[in-house]
């Protein structure tokens, strides 16, 4: 699919930013061990909701999830030293109820949709507006727990 790639490459880049492959020793108990690094998108359709950059995409974002079911993508990568990025995504089905203009006015006053996929977060003030979610809620939040210890674990971190 489609909107699973980008937050996927997204990931990979970050992780890859902080640590270049070969540029610690494996091993080196003074360097980074690994990296894991995440990237969240939002997908209603075809179309794609990143991070809203003003509260008018956002209002913009929440009028057009308003009543309607959607899915969040979380793309997430473990970088280590001497070895090829390891990368999963994650997705889940979210529902949002039918949202007042009042309730948008009072969601976008609040700033909490800053830095948001989407312009909400679920684990916050917005969570009142979400009658149902199929998947990780973690995921939703923009870190999927079971995959990172599946992942870690898989790279051979004694968790």
């Amino acid at each position: 699919m489609r909107s699973r790639q980008p937050c996927n490459r997204h990931a990979e880049r970050r992780a890859t930013h902080v640590v270049e492959p070969g540029a610690v020793e494996e091993g080196d108990r003074g360097g980074v061990a690994a990296v894991l690094a995440a990237d969240t998108t939002v997908a209603v359709g075809r179309r794609i909701l990143e991070k809203p950059t003003d509260a008018e995409q956002a209002r913009a974002f929440l009028a057009l999830l308003s009543g309607r079911r959607h899915r969040v993508y979380t793309g997430q990568a473990i970088v280590r030293p001497g070895h090829a990025p390891s990368s999963e995504v994650s997705m889940t089905r979210v529902a949002i109820k039918r949202l007042s203009v009042e309730e948008i006015d009072w969601y976008i006053a609040s700033e909490e949709w800053q830095g948001k996929a989407g312009g909400y977060a679920i684990q916050g003030a917005f969570a009142r507006f979400i009658p149902w979610i199929n998947g990780s809620y973690t995921n939703v939040m923009g870190l999927d727990l079971a995959v990172t210890h599946a992942q870690l674990t898989g790279a051979g971190f004694r968790l």
